[in-house]
């Protein structure tokens, strides 16, 4: 199972044995908060299979989504690396299982094999242009194009039929995108009466390039 994740990739079978040994396996509900902010940070995790909602709370205590992690991709490094409280929330968005390691194991296997922190550097960098992108869509676009923009990010595209795999209420992606519920909820309509996109079971399909309005 662990040579199949991206940030262990390059580990031999001694290795990898090694990290068994220190690692722990849980399974966790949906909704599950396994952090908040604020909190001191003593674990490393990688996402076995489910998701979780990576987010922050505003001044006015409204939820925004930073991120949605799925399969293979792993939380709670930042705190890890630079001992400073956890910066942001993480909370299962379906049933999920988790691989966790200890700070104290974490570190002590970084040791030994330090290529780790070269995998998890390239994950924050990528996480970084994620964040720029956010910012500069929230500082330059209107909600629509906001919205556009996200549904285009989110999507992949299998059998020549694009289409945003995750189950998105309006209220996760008026999270993501910093509005309310019920402008995203015009937005998507507009999108949908326009032919750019159909929505079926909470299934969002793309047909074609969507629009950015700047």
């Amino acid at each position: 199972m662990l040579n199949e994740i991206p940030i262990f990739s390059g580990l031999n079978d001694a290795e990898l044995e090694k990290l068994e040994k220190v690692a722990v396996v849980k399974t966790f509900p949906k909704n599950t908060i396994l952090f908040s902010e604020g909190d001191q940070s003593d674990s490393f995790y990688v996402v076995l299979s489910g998701k979780v909602n990576v987010g922050i709370n505003d001044e006015e205590g409204r939820e925004v989504i930073l991120s949605i992690l799925g399969e293979g991709e792993y939380f709670g490094e930042m705190a890890l690396l630079d001992g400073e409280p956890r910066s942001a929330f993480v909370m299962t968005k379906e049933p999920t299982q988790l691989l966790i390691i200890s700070k104290k194991d974490f570190e002590s296997f970084v040791e030994t094999n330090p290529d780790i922190i070269i995998n998890v550097l390239k994950g924050l960098l990528k996480r970084l242009r994620e964040a720029n992108k956010k910012i500069e869509s929230l500082a330059l676009m209107n909600v629509y194009g906001r919205v556009a923009r996200l549904l285009t990010q989110l999507s992949v595209t299998r059998d020549d039929k694009t289409m945003i795999e995750d189950k998105l209420t309006h209220q996760e992606i008026a999270n993501m995108v910093g509005a309310s519920r019920e402008m995203v909820s015009r937005v998507l309509k507009e999108l949908s009466d326009e032919g750019y996109i159909s929505i079926r079971k909470k299934k969002i399909t793309l047909h074609g390039k969507l629009p950015y309005e700047w």
